[in-house]
């Protein structure tokens, strides 16, 4: 098949199986995500229905984000695996500091990082940070059973910097919106105001995803025009004026609630000793919680457990993503402890690589489980186990290289370190 075919086979999948309402921009060089908005999910919906529909072959290997930027950029690759050609090597991607890993840890860092203090201790909780599995066996990266507790706590005891709530859950959302508005209006530049909102209801953002309901923490200061707020994501890194009554619909939506206030001025560096309790605390070496969760997940769909079944499986993984990607956090991890012990590049290099691997599979996972599910064959499951031992194996040899790393560490800085971690 040809670019051209392969444009217009993209074109067919969109209009006619998934009836995308953003017809109106497509072109060869229309991004799929900000223009067409499609998001991880959809991506993956649109090239099960080319590998299903029309026949071609989705290749074995990893689909990076160059892949499918645009329409092109996708057609282009699954022209080089259908035609048999040998793919062009790819640029190294410069990802990091654009991955989406935890909003509420992005915005608090924003802090740190504006006063110079090494804020990478404070992901040790987000590699392994909560989740939920709901009743009917989905996945949930937010629910009423998550809180913050825990970077509170820890914010205060590693960075000297207090976290308030100003947002009362008991009170109305006008009553809390005029309590933001207050706050808003009498901070001092050294403050910083956090506030969950529903991004879904943002679609102005540069940052386009179907995800509904979205719960987002960003950071808000009013500016010279009063109608409108300057709104800072730090997770997505974006910054930009909103309108007023756009941000308080999107704070307004009953899927979200939650804000924070907290001064810069008391911010330090994290004492050696809070960092390790820190890492002691969040450092879980005896399991993976996720691949664990996707596991029963699937198991249950598969048993048919409360009258689930097979079908509802791609919804129930359908945040996968969103929670996979706080795997990079362990790239912090890595460069703080071999940064103190005069690591080269070159391993943290290769440890950016392993997560990436570690990352990319879930994708892999995803992939698998709806084409599972959309054809109902049951043989593709011997090959997702496959994949979910494969992620256990790399995962305990991530936390195998950063445990031994940070024991180097401990005994650098005279701390005790009476445990070695075993890899299974």
């Amino acid at each position: 098949m040809q670019r051209e075919e392969m444009i217009q086979a993209i074109k067919k999948v969109l209009e006619e199986n998934m009836q995308n309402s953003h017809m109106a921009l497509f072109s060869p060089s229309a991004k799929l995500n900000e223009e067409l908005y499609l998001d991880s999910v959809l991506i993956l919906q649109l090239i099960l229905h080319l590998e299903l529909d029309l026949g071609l072959t989705v290749p074995e290997q990893h689909i990076t984000a160059a892949d499918y930027a645009t329409v092109a950029s996708l057609a282009d690759f699954l022209c080089q695996v259908n035609n048999d050609s040998e793919l062009a090597p790819k640029e190294p991607e410069v990802e990091f500091e654009d991955v989406k890993v935890h909003c509420f840890v992005s915005c608090v860092c924003e802090a740190l990082k504006s006063k110079g203090i090494d804020h990478r201790p404070f992901y040790f909780a987000v590699w392994d940070a909560t989740f939920d599995v709901s009743e009917r066996y989905q996945l949930q990266y937010h629910s009423d059973d998550i809180n913050h507790q825990l970077f509170i706590d820890w914010y205060q005891r590693l960075f000297g910097g207090e976290l308030i709530a100003w947002y009362d859950s008991e009170k109305t959302k006008l009553a809390n919106l005029a309590t933001m508005k207050a706050l808003l209006g009498n901070k001092s530049n050294s403050d910083h105001l956090m506030v969950m909102l529903d991004l879904y209801h943002l679609p102005e953002r540069e940052n386009k995803f179907n995800q509904n309901p979205f719960p987002h923490y960003v950071m808000l200061t009013e500016t010279e025009t009063p109608e409108h707020w300057m709104m800072w994501d730090p997770d997505f890194r974006w910054q930009g004026e909103i309108s007023q009554d756009r941000i308080e619909n999107a704070i307004s939506q009953p899927t979200v609630e939650g804000g924070y206030i907290f001064n810069e001025n008391a911010l330090h560096d994290a004492p050696l000793h809070v960092v390790q309790d820190y890492f002691k605390l969040c450092f879980i070496e005896d399991k993976n919680p996720l691949t664990n969760a996707v596991r029963e997940i699937i198991k249950a769909h598969l048993d048919e457990t409360q009258g689930i079944c097979l079908s509802d499986l791609p919804l129930a993984l359908r945040e996968l993503k969103v929670i996979a990607v706080r795997k990079y956090a362990y790239e912090h991890g890595f460069a703080y402890f071999g940064r103190a012990l005069g690591q080269s590049d070159d391993d943290f290099e290769y440890w950016c690589d392993v997560i990436e691997e570690l990352i990319q599979t879930y994708t892999s996972i995803q992939y698998q489980v709806m084409k599972m599910a959309e054809t109902k064959d049951l043989n593709l499951y011997t090959g997702i186990q496959y994949l979910l031992d494969k992620q256990d194996r790399t995962e305990k040899r991530i936390k195998k290289g950063l445990f031994d790393m940070y024991s180097d560490w401990c005994e650098l800085n005279d701390l005790p370190c009476d445990s070695v971690m075993e890899v299974c």
